[in-house]
Parts: C-alpha cells; structure tokens; sequence
C-alpha cells in the first residue's frame, strides 16, 4: 500500500490542479457563481428546519450559553458534517466517470481524482463552518471548543475518502453503484440524528438494541462530536475521539487498498 501512496505524493501537484478544476467547473457559466456554496446549503437548512422544526416541533437541547434553543442552528451543525461527506462519496463516483478520457490520455495515479474531489469539498466546508461560527457569535453561543472543527473535519475527510475511493472503483466496473449509494445514502441520511435528537431513538425496539446501532453508525459519532463543539460547547469526550480516529484510518486504510488492488485496469473499464 506505500507504494501507490508515495506515487501519489509524488503527483500532489497534479492533485492541486485537479482540485483547482474541480472548483472552477462546479459553478461554471452560473450567474451567481460561488454564492451557491451558500444559497444550496441555506435553502436545505429552511426546508427541514419548517418541515421539522415548525410541522413536526423538534425540540432541539438547550445549548452551551444555557440560553440558546434554536432547532435551526441545531440542524445547521449536523449538516456541515452530512454535506462534506456526501459531497465527497457522489463527487469520487461522478468525478472518477468524467475523468475517463484523462487518465486514458495522460498517466497519473487514479487516486489522484477522488482525492482532489474530496479536497474541493473541503472548501465547501469551510465556507459553511464560517457561516455556522458567524451565526453563533451572534447568537452569544461562543467557545474555544470552535479549535476542536478542524481535527474533527481531517477525521471526516480521512474516513470519507476511504468510502469515496471505494464507491468510485465499485462504480467504474459496476454503473448500477452510483444509483444502490443514491439510495443507500438516503437511508443513511435518516438513520442518522440529523433532523432528529437522538434521544427520540428507542434503546429497544423489534428486540434490537436500536439506540446502540445508531450510536455505531460513524456518522452519528462525526455528527454528535460537531454538535458537542458547536452547539453544547463541549470537549468530546475521550472514548469519542479514539472511536473517530480509528473509522478514519481503518476507512481509509481499506478503501484506498481496495482501490489499488483494482487501479491498473481503471483505464481500461473507463
């Protein structure tokens, strides 16, 4: 496995590149350009936040300030996280199609396309993470916790690209993966406590431990830990951290050597 990560390494640059092209076409020849990256994730945030907050009346936990409970703001945490990770498993699948003819014409590691995918999509999150940290400040929800975000967000790009490169080797060999994870994430979505709190899970129910399954959904672990440094204002607890490092590198460990094993004849299916 060194071996296909030292050759990517050796072809960061082209990397930088594929990620620079990746940000300059996503909001090509659209009028409002890059405002987007905020109009998509706020126009989302309304819709739950009537459908959920207004329709069904969540009732979000009283935050950090012991003043603030807003479902709104609530929702907005847990989406940052959904939105990167779900941004960067269908933009590895979508990205690795497109870039058929490059890798046909050009060599250059295959990994380098999801990777440059998925650090595209960090932008996207920093940008939302702004907003999130400017709604807080003021709303008087304010706390050193905020430096916890970027180690939480490394852990989330390291766990997502490792089901990035996976889905996107799948889904060159097999084109019905795009649709099965279109579905699968869906699911996903709604079994994780983003729209909901995660009390409202019974610990039991059909005789299974539902609130435990939950709880080991990783998702719910990344989105809980965002909730803790931004909206409770919390330290993660300890056995949370090991929990996120370990999905992380295990993720990522296994999916980019899933992907090697097959990365020779990716040119060849595209």
């Amino acid at each position: 496995m060194l071996a296909p990560v030292t050759e990517v390494w050796n072809h960061r640059s082209i990397v930088m590149n594929l990620t620079q092209r990746e940000l300059k076409a996503k909001y090509k020849k659209s009028v409002l350009g890059w405002l987007w990256s905020l109009l998509n994730p706020a126009s989302t945030l309304l819709i739950y936040s009537v459908v959920f907050g207004v329709f069904l009346k969540v009732v979000p936990p009283v935050a950090g300030n012991g003043e603030l409970k807003n479902y709104a703001v609530y929702l907005f945490t847990a989406l940052v996280v959904w939105n990167f990770f779900n941004a960067a498993v269908v933009g590895s699948m979508e990205g690795m199609v497109g870039a058929g003819p490059l890798i046909r014409k050009v060599y250059l590691p295959p990994e380098c396309i999801p990777l440059s995918v998925v650090l595209a999509a960090v932008l996207q999150t920093v940008i939302e993470a702004g907003l999130l940290v400017a709604v807080m400040i003021a709303v008087g929800n304010v706390s050193l916790t905020f430096l916890l975000f970027p180690v939480l967000l490394v852990l989330l790009m390291l766990f997502s690209t490792g089901v990035g490169l996976v889905v996107a080797m799948m889904n060159v060999y097999y084109r019905d993966v795009r649709y099965l994870v279109t579905i699968a994430l869906l699911f996903l979505f709604y079994a994780t406590p983003i729209i909901y709190t995660i009390d409202l899970i019974p610990e039991e129910h059909w005789g299974l431990p539902m609130r435990d399954i939950v709880e080991a959904n990783p998702l719910t672990q990344f989105v809980e830990a965002a909730r803790s440094i931004f909206y409770l204002l919390e330290v993660p607890a300890l056995d949370t951290w090991a929990y996120l490092v370990a999905v992380a590198v295990g993720s990522l460990a296994l999916g980019w050597w899933l992907f090697a094993r097959r990365s020779a004849e990716l040119a060849e299916e595209l």
